[in-house]
């Protein structure tokens, strides 16, 4: 699932905060938001400069601390590009990403049959003394023609 396919209501947004054990704010509330509204895997800059507009009030300094707060506690996760920027992604969910290079942009993808071949690949392998928790691929390539979109079939 994309991100920007999930909407919550404001008491869903509550209850997703709350249910990861942290203080429910406003501000928390619009930052959360706005990472599953931006369906580009965002940076704090972009969503400061999104959520600014209707919250004078924030700082970038506190969009920075809320996403580290959402990280620590399972809420999104970091996703860094080629070029080191930290980007953030909602979406929870197994998935790997497509990173653009002359668009700039971060693409879930999910493939259960590439998944299961890079198990099998490890299994195989048998690593000693080390236990694998997660592999996450990102793929990194430039678009052909950058106004339109990455299909995958």
């Amino acid at each position: 699932m994309n991100a920007s396919d999930k909407t919550f209501s404001y008491n869903e947004l509550k209850e997703k905060l709350a249910g990861a054990g942290i203080k429910v704010t406003h501000q928390r509330i619009v930052i959360y938001e706005a990472l599953w509204q931006l369906n580009n895997h965002p940076s704090a800059e972009q969503i400061y400069e999104y959520v600014k507009p209707n919250n004078p009030s924030i700082s970038l300094g506190t969009v920075y601390k809320t996403l580290d707060t959402f990280v620590n506690t399972g809420l999104c996760d970091k996703v860094l590009s080629p070029e080191g920027q930290q980007r953030y992604d909602a979406n929870m969910d197994y998935h790997n990403h497509i990173y653009c290079t002359n668009t700039k942009e971060i693409i879930d993808f999910e493939d259960a049959q590439l998944d299961e071949i890079i198990q099998a690949y490890f299994k195989k392998k048998n690593i000693n003394n080390f236990n694998i928790k997660d592999i996450r691929i990102q793929i990194s390539g430039s678009k052909n023609d950058p106004g339109k979109e990455i299909k995958i079939t």
